[in-house]
């Protein structure tokens, strides 16, 4: 009996005594809780477990997309101009109602360049590109179509948004302001904050929240590190 057998033991428990954990995301979050509950003592950062899944979950997973479409039989539809998303999503079996388009997203049409993160010790990252200005001079970047919120709607023929999930490394900051004085205004709005980075603060963070508070957006999710951020129109 090893402590693999009390992990599964104990998810198939919760799994009777909680509604909605028998989806793939439901088991992930079953798994995540288990996990920092059983290693807690034996790690030395209690919030690795939670940083590594949401890391997995971020990079190679469209379950919450595809739990999105199961839910509600709505269409799904997903932009990423990073050659490492661009093969990823070639090779998955999807659904028919999830479209991807290899876009950025920002507050302006036209092309985009962009270069691999690089971590303190200088590695590079497969999934995780940011913008350089066009003038920047830097080996191995690659230029992507990007589009705005309101220029992507127009292409796609669509009215309105339901529900956009936002993580797009800094650039979230311009995109809610250019829907914002666009007017629009999905109901619900999942963004990931990126005022950890150097160019960034959370003074930022702060105002665009604000601005969105005041056209009737309501918090209901903050994340444990406090940059994911889910908010709620109502009453409009």
């Amino acid at each position: 009996y090893t402590i693999l057998h009390k992990l599964v033991f104990n998810i198939k428990k919760l799994f009777n005594k909680v509604p909605g954990l028998r989806t793939k995301v439901g088991t992930y979050a079953a798994a995540l809780f288990l996990l920092k509950d059983t290693f807690k003592e034996s790690v030395d950062d209690p919030d690795v477990f939670e940083k590594e899944f949401m890391k997995y979950l971020r990079e190679n997973n469209i379950e919450f997309d595809n739990e999105i479409i199961i839910a509600h039989g709505c269409h799904v539809y997903a932009f990423d101009p990073t050659p490492f998303s661009v093969n990823w999503i070639s090779n998955q079996k999807t659904s028919s109602k999830l479209f991807f388009h290899p876009w950025a997203v920002s507050d302006l049409d036209g092309k985009m360049r962009m270069i691999q993160r690089e971590n303190k010790k200088g590695k590079k990252s497969d999934v995780m590109w940011t913008e350089i200005s066009p003038n920047s001079n830097y080996d191995n970047s690659i230029e992507v179509s990007v589009f705005s919120i309101p220029s992507i709607m127009k292409k796609l023929n669509h009215a309105s948004i339901s529900l956009i999930k936002i993580d797009i490394e800094g650039t979230e900051y311009q995109v809610i302001d250019h829907m914002i004085e666009n007017e629009i205004f999905p109901k619900q709005i999942l963004v990931e904050y990126h005022h950890r980075f150097k160019d960034k603060n959370k003074k930022m963070t702060q105002r665009s929240l604000a601005k969105l508070r005041n056209k009737g957006y309501e918090i209901f999710s903050i994340s444990k590190t406090g940059r994911e951020i889910s908010l709620i129109r109502t009453n409009y």
